[in-house]
């Protein structure tokens, strides 16, 4: 964990070619999360039937989080996901999905919304955050780069570049520089403000075996950042990030 006063480290520089070879290790941390005391809520305080919004990485879908979906009703909360299907279009446009959703359940129980986001989601978790602190009670990111969006593998920048070629053919691309680090869209304005950390309780789980985005994005000042060992794709069925959403969900709002 860092606090607001300790020196992060930098983030490299340098082409990272990543280990997608060794992302495979999710099916392992699958099997591991099932037999875990932890999947049967055992452990870990449980909620009072809190909304969570659920939100994929890039190239995912809402069933990549079925398993997670499952096991936060088992423990008392109720689980709500959006409607993506890969996740690789126009992030202003998916937001603004997100938004919605996030006001409907506003609307509806009258109490403010818990919002768990891996990789790509966790960039929209961090600027939900910001635009709408009123809406939100916690902000839990997975394997996400919440200092610089793009500090990902090679081969993952390449995927982005070609996704954003599509957006922009679609006309589905609000910014001529949608799927960029330069985007001027709110979205990205939204996600480069400085994050109401008074208002909203930010966490931030990393693992220094992931092996698409750089593990020292994730650390930022103004969140509570909690170290998991595993892989980057593992992360949404990590027993150990499970415990952290645990305990970051169980805390009082501010």
């Amino acid at each position: 964990m860092y606090s607001p006063t300790e020196e992060l480290p930098p983030i490299p520089e340098e082409r990272w070619r990543g280990e997608h070879l060794r992302e495979t290790r999710w099916q392992l941390e699958l099997g591991r999360l099932l037999v875990d005391p932890v999947f049967r809520g055992h452990g870990v305080p449980h909620g009072e039937g809190r909304s969570v919004i659920l939100l994929p990485g890039f190239g995912a879908g809402d069933q990549t989080l079925l398993v997670l979906a499952v096991w936060l009703r088992r423990i008392g909360y109720s689980p709500h996901l959006c409607g993506f299907v890969t996740n690789t279009g126009c992030s202003d446009r998916a937001i603004d999905r997100v938004e919605r959703r996030l006001e409907g359940l506003y609307e509806r129980h009258g109490r403010r919304v818990a919002l768990v986001g891996h990789s790509r989601g966790g960039h929209y978790v961090r600027a939900l955050g910001h635009r709408r602190p009123e809406l939100v009670s916690h902000a839990i990111s997975a394997g996400a780069g919440l200092r610089r969006m793009l500090a990902t593998s090679y081969a993952t920048q390449g995927s982005v570049g070609a996704a954003r070629r599509m957006a922009l053919h679609s006309g589905r691309a609000r910014s001529p520089r949608c799927l960029t680090e330069g985007c001027d869209c709110g979205f990205a304005r939204d996600f480069a403000s400085p994050f109401p950390a008074d208002r909203v309780r930010l966490t931030s789980i990393y693992s220094k075996g992931d092996g698409v985005v750089r593990w020292q994005a994730a650390l930022v000042p103004y969140a509570e950042c909690v170290e998991v060992s595993g892989s980057h794709v593992g992360l949404i069925f990590n027993r150990k990030t499970y415990r952290a959403i645990a305990h970051a969900l169980a805390e009082p709002e501010l």
